[in-house]
């Protein structure tokens, strides 16, 4: 089981990337660069207003992975830092990007109601990012890495 959200993004990208014919001296930077999008794209979202309601969205799985802003924001970081710079030409440029929705979209539903109030609270992402014992998935404790981190910074610490 993952012991983060980064972990599942790192594990997901190498999954989905297995049916795409990367070349082998560009493999680790697009597999990285697609996992360092995703991720920046999370963080840069969680900083902005409005953005913990964006993720809360995403996560929970109220808002579809490929019509999330927070995915369109992940490929524009994938084009602009990785696939530009590679050259890979634009039916391999379309595969790769086509992967970050599916990737986003193994994050939906992370979030959960875990303290059986009947709604994903604040209080709920407080407990999944801390590993509670509401786990109902092998995804329900990933929130310890990113997330925490995130909003760790947001929230100023611990709350």
């Amino acid at each position: 089981m993952a012991s983060s959200i980064l972990d599942l993004i790192k594990q997901q990208v190498s999954a989905q990337a297995g049916g795409v014919e990367i070349p082998a001296n560009a493999k680790n930077t697009v597999l990285n660069g697609l996992t360092d999008s995703i991720f920046s794209s999370l963080s840069q979202t969680a900083m902005k207003a409005g953005g913990i309601e964006q993720l809360k969205s995403l996560l929970t799985g109220s808002t579809s992975a490929s019509s999330s802003p927070i995915t369109a924001l992940a490929g524009q970081i994938f084009n602009a830092n990785v696939l530009k710079k590679l050259n890979l030409g634009s039916t391999l440029n379309t595969a790769l990007s086509g992967l970050i929705p599916v990737v986003m979209s193994k994050l939906s539903g992370i979030l959960k109601d875990q303290d059986g109030d009947g709604d994903v609270d604040f209080n709920d992402i407080l407990i999944t990012l801390k590993g509670g014992a509401g786990k109902t998935s092998s995804t329900g404790s990933l929130g310890g890495g990113l997330l925490g981190g995130i909003l760790g910074k947001v929230l100023g610490g611990n709350r």
